[in-house]
């Protein structure tokens, strides 16, 4: 996904795609995320509304729609499982995300890993430090890099119990994977006990043509490796050992967060997120 200890600048950007949300969208916002822009600091801000005819075009709508869908859905489903005992939220490839930051009361209880590449936590360490945020105490970073170390092994060394409910998010990052390295990251999860859960994204099949936003990820260095058919991905899933698969379809996305909503933030025609139950 990223060469040596670079920082991943599609994380950066997704951050920055969050934080136009906050600045662009009319509340009700489908993520409510009042950390997104200190976070990034006064000059991010500044970038994005010297930007802003570039966040509003069709393209950088529907993105933008896609990645917080993404995030409030595996939010939501974490807030469920927690009900029914889930102790532990493993964020695999977390780049920057905010939840531990901006977490409600129901989730202080929980033990939260941000799992991601070292650069990367750096570049998040830095701007922590920089607008003056503090990790919470129930919060912890894990560096790893998929593609030469097991989650199983880095979850080890960071003391996460193997014997308790445990909801895994992984948003935006499959793309980025080899399908081995996929299948390791399922297996790791899986061998949690029955009632764990994760809610992840993939990238679907699209022909010979690339996505504009493939091509620019690749000219970014980071490029996509792995695409997935909806049924292959589920299919994936079962074999993994997850008794439990449901996509999020468009039609749910649309009633349970963007119908009630004004309409400046356009609801995907398409949403490629799965949550799974062991």
């Amino acid at each position: 996904m990223q060469d040596g200890y670079k920082a991943s600048r599609t994380a950066i950007g997704t951050a920055y795609l969050r934080a136009a949300h906050q600045l662009f969208e009319t509340p009700p916002r489908i993520l409510d995320d009042p950390v997104a822009l200190p976070l990034l600091g006064p000059a991010a801000l500044q970038r994005i509304r010297d930007r802003a005819d570039h966040y509003r075009t069709p393209e950088k709508l529907a993105l933008r729609a896609h990645v917080v869908l993404r995030s409030r859905f595996a939010e939501d489903r974490l807030a469920a499982a927690v009900l029914r005992g889930v102790t532990q939220y493993v964020i695999l490839g977390a780049g920057f995300d905010t939840f531990a930051l901006r977490q409600p009361p129901w989730a202080q209880a929980l033990k939260i890993l941000e799992v991601d590449h070292p650069g990367t936590q750096a570049m998040k360490r830095s701007h922590l430090a920089a607008a003056g945020l503090a990790m919470p105490e129930n919060a912890a970073f894990a560096a790893i890099d998929f593609e030469h170390e097991t989650l199983h092994a880095a979850l080890l060394r960071h003391r996460v119990r193997m014997n308790e409910l445990t909801f895994f998010s992984w948003l935006g990052v499959t793309m980025y994977l080899k399908e081995d390295a996929i299948d390791a990251v399922l297996g790791s999860v899986a061998m949690f006990p029955a009632g764990s859960e994760i809610v992840l994204t993939f990238e679907p099949t699209t022909g010979d043509a690339p996505l504009p936003l493939a091509q620019h990820t690749a000219s970014l260095g980071e490029p996509w490796v792995s695409y997935f058919e909806p049924e292959a991905m589920e299919a994936k899933l079962i074999g993994a050992g997850f008794s439990k698969v449901r996509p999020l379809s468009p039609s749910e996305a649309m009633e349970r967060y963007f119908q009630q909503r004004p309409g400046d933030l356009p609801a995907p025609k398409r949403t490629n997120i799965l949550c799974a139950m062991l």
